[in-house]
């Protein structure tokens, strides 16, 4: 029973195939055929792989069938967060009837709450940049969002403390769709909810195009990966325990 993680699906099956990221060059280039073969070639029916956002180009839930169908026929159970541009996410409910009535038994949402995968326990939220410079979207009152996804957090953490109870050993993961900390620049109101928490591992996707990181993503005893597709090759990433991994 192994835990992944990736994140930037960007699925574009039918009928969102004119959004196909393969217009972005190269490194692109069949990237869904790439993605399955790589899962099927290392996920087992057995594990569990956490999609961080940016799953779907589809704008409504029905829209965003085929991507969803598509994820469920792979190998694993997988655990969805909500990305920017994930504009077809409903509230939880609509979405979990909509999985069961497709008969797509094999996706579950993070999102105001916290799974046990031992030995982890999973928690996280969307998150949101911390900086107004960027005026992306225009006009975006940045404070209020990162207050409401710093409040999300704050559930999906006591749903994790909860867990923690009664698995004490179980190390807490946190998986965002924004980067909290990256080129110097840390979302305090969510990173130090997290470092709070005693979460030493945060992962994160939403930043495209980048070969090697720039340096450290540390913050106080906390490390931060990226995890979209593009950077792992369409290869979910393994997360192994503190114990045996490298990274910190």
């Amino acid at each position: 029973m192994a835990l992944y993680v990736i994140a930037d699906l960007h699925l574009s099956n039918p009928p969102n195939e004119d959004k196909s990221m393969e217009v972005f060059g190269g490194r692109w280039a069949g990237y869904m055929q790439r993605l399955e073969q790589r899962w099927r070639g290392l996920v087992t029916d057995a594990d569990t792989v956490v999609v961080a956002g940016d799953i779907s180009w589809a704008l409504t839930l029905p829209e965003a069938e085929q991507d969803l169908r598509f994820l469920g026929s792979l190998p694993g159970q997988k655990v969805l967060l909500r990305g920017n541009h994930d504009f077809w996410w409903g509230t939880t409910a609509k979405i979990h009837r909509f999985l069961e009535d497709k008969s797509i038994p094999t996706i579950r949402l993070l999102h105001n709450n916290a799974w046990l995968c031992e030995p982890f326990i999973l928690c996280g939220t969307r998150g949101w940049f911390h900086d107004p410079d960027l005026d992306m979207p225009p006009g975006a009152d940045y404070d209020k969002i990162v207050h409401r996804e710093a409040e999300r957090l704050k559930i999906s953490l006591a749903a994790a403390s909860a867990l923690r109870e009664s698995h004490p050993d179980c190390e807490l993961l946190a998986f965002l769709h924004f980067p909290p900390l990256w080129g110097g620049r840390v979302c305090a109101p969510i990173a130090d909810l997290l470092a709070e928490a005693g979460v030493r591992r945060c992962f994160f996707g939403h930043i495209h195009g980048v070969s090697t990181l720039p340096g450290p993503l540390l913050y106080r005893q906390m490390s931060g990966h990226l995890v979209t597709a593009d950077h792992l090759a369409f290869l979910p990433k393994l997360i192994s325990p503190l114990s045996t991994s490298s990274e910190f």
